[in-house]
């Protein structure tokens, strides 16, 4: 099956209601990098250059990125003011308390840390 397809089918079986978060959440991704490869790994959206860069999935009340230990370590204390939930791979960011912008700024620096 065709990568993008595969993404596409992902999304389309999410919830209605969060089906548009992760088309946003999908191009701020693909706009970040656009040098990423879209890979469909870990059941999950995954952007890829020699190696895995960033993931992302719906949780029932959160979307969940994943960036590796280095982003999530160099953007801890905005995520903490922010009041997201985080551990050493991965962040929860809440439906209603998405910021995009900040999303944006850790897939470059996870691009950036990996390259």
């Amino acid at each position: 099956m065709n990568t993008c397809r595969e993404v596409d089918a992902y999304i389309n079986e999410q919830e209605e209601s969060i089906r548009e978060i992760l088309k946003q959440t999908r191009q701020v991704i693909r706009e970040t990098i656009p040098e990423a490869e879209e890979r469909f790994s870990w059941g999950m959206p995954t952007y890829w250059k020699n190696h895995n860069i960033i993931h992302f999935a719906p949780a029932k009340k959160h979307l969940g990125i994943y960036p590796g230990p280095d982003p999530i370590e160099h953007f801890q204390d905005i995520l903490k003011e922010k009041g997201y939930t985080f551990s050493k791979g991965a962040v929860r960011m809440p439906y209603g308390k998405l910021d995009m912008q900040l999303l944006r700024q850790i897939t470059a620096y996870a691009w950036k840390v990996n390259q």
